[in-house]
C-alpha cells in the first residue's frame, strides 16, 4: 500500500496567522477611526486600504498558480492578465502611499497608518497562503483516501 505525505500548518500557526492578520486589521481600523482628517481623507484611505488588501489575494492566488503551472509544464494566466494584476496591485500600493503623505496630519499619525497599513499588506499575504496551503493539503487528503 502506497502512504502519501500530506504537509499541513500546524494549529498554533494557523492561529499565529490569524492573530497577526486580525492584530493588523484592527490597527487599520482603529487608526482610520481616530483619523484627523477629513472625512474625505478617512473614506479615501479606507478604500485605498480595501484596494490593496483584495489584490494582495488576487496576486497571491496569480503567482501560486502560475508557479504550479510552471512546473506542471502547463500554461496559466494570459500575459494580460499578470500585466493587469502586477499593475493593478502596484497602482493599489502608490495611489495609498501618495493618499497618506498628502494627507494634511501629523507625521507621527501618518507613520502608525503607513506601519499598520504594511502590516495588515504583509499578514495579508501571509493568510493567503496558509489558507492555500490547507486548500491544497485537503485536496491531496481527499485524493489520496480514493
Amino acid at each position: 500500500m502506497k502512504t502519501t505525505l500530506i504537509h499541513r500548518d500546524s494549529r498554533a500557526w494557523q492561529l499565529q496567522v490569524w492573530i497577526s492578520f486580525g492584530l493588523a486589521a484592527l490597527m487599520c481600523g482603529t487608526g482610520l477611526a481616530w483619523l484627523p482628517g477629513t472625512d474625505l481623507d478617512r473614506v479615501f484611505m479606507i478604500m485605498g486600504y480595501l484596494f490593496c488588501l483584495t489584490k494582495v489575494f488576487v496576486l497571491a492566488k496569480l503567482v501560486r498558480d502560475n508557479e504550479q503551472a510552471r512546473i506542471e509544464g502547463r500554461t496559466s494566466d494570459t500575459p494580460l492578465f499578470k500585466y493587469v494584476v502586477w499593475a493593478g496591485f502596484f497602482l493599489a500600493m502608490a495611489l495609498t502611499a501618495w493618499g497618506l503623505m498628502r494627507m494634511a496630519i501629523n507625521e507621527t499619525y501618518k507613520a502608525y497608518l503607513g506601519v499598520a497599513w504594511l502590516y495588515l499588506v504583509s499578514s495579508a499575504f501571509t493568510l493567503a497562503k496558509t489558507l492555500r496551503d490547507k486548500h491544497e493539503a485537503d485536496r491531496a487528503e481527499a485524493a489520496a483516501t480514493l
